[in-house]
Parts: structure tokens; sequence; C-alpha cells
């Protein structure tokens, strides 16, 4: 019960202005940037999407961050790409989670362990307070790994906007 009330607290008192505080606008640029500049080696498309809490009604319903990725990747619509390549890298500040939900076409190549790889070594730069770093870093390796599985051949389009999502 204890963790049950404590939950509800951090997304009680967490809001956006924590966002910022943690990712100001110049370092979500920054993130952008690194979003494009991966974009350029392989043909897959990456989001990153941060929310500062759950709305009282979703966490009452005991909605794990898991579950909020899986949405916002539909919300999103980073499963709507032309090869199935889509990575959505997702942070919910309250609860200091970081998921990444890949399209089945990049996962079935990638697999799970590479993924929750990824949101360890991120969640570790959160820790010590390096949240633009440990998600850039987070960026590099899914962009290293799609160009690994998902070489670009050729111009490629932009399917998803570069610039963070911040809900």
């Amino acid at each position: 019960m204890a963790g049950t009330l404590s939950r509800y607290w951090r997304h009680f008192v967490t809001d956006r202005g924590d966002v910022r505080r943690a990712f100001p606008l110049d370092q979500l640029d920054r993130i952008g940037r690194a979003v494009a500049d991966g974009e350029k080696r392989h043909s897959g498309q990456v989001c990153f999407a941060i929310e500062a809490s759950l709305p009282m009604q979703r966490l009452w319903h005991k909605l794990r961050p898991r579950e909020r990725a899986l949405e916002v990747f539909g919300l999103l619509r980073v499963w709507d790409t032309e090869a199935n390549d889509g990575v959505l890298l997702y942070v919910l500040l309250a609860d200091h989670a970081v998921e990444i939900v890949a399209d089945r076409g990049i996962d079935a190549r990638v697999g799970d362990a590479a993924w929750q790889s990824i949101c360890r070594r991120i969640e570790t730069a959160f820790r010590e307070g390096r949240f633009t770093d440990g998600v850039e870093q987070g960026i590099v390796e899914i962009s290293a790994l799609l160009a690994q599985h998902s070489p670009r051949a050729g111009p490629g389009r932009n399917e998803i906007p570069d610039a963070p999502v911040v809900l």
C-alpha cells in the first residue's frame, strides 16, 4: 500500500515544469538533432516522447509504464511506417521509467534483450542526473541497431518528426 501511495504522490506532484527542468528546450533540440543524425544512417524512424505523469484516472487503474508506452506508440503512430521499423523511446518521469517499443519489422530482428539493455543504461544516466546525455546515448545505440538491421538504401523520407514529443 505504501508503494501505491508513493506512486500516486509522485504523479500528483510531477508536472511539465519537472520536464522542463530535466530537459530544457535547448536540450530537447539536441535530442531532436541526435534523432535526425541517426536517421541519416538507417531507414528506421525514431521517436522520443516524454510524459511528466499519468492522468489520475489512468493511475487509478494502475496503468504501468510499459502499457502507457504501448498506448503512446499507437497515439503517435510510430507503428505506421512503411517498413514497420519505427521505434519509440518513452520516458515517464514520475516513475523514473524508460521504455522502448519497436515495431514488429525491426523488433523481430533486434529482440527485447537489446532494447531492455539500452533502457537500463538510460535509467542509470537518469539516476546520475544526466537526463539529456542518457537519452542521447540511448538514441545513438538505437540508431546503431537500426543501421545494422535496417540500413539506409537511398534518400528515404522522414515519416515521423525528429523533434521530441512532450505529452
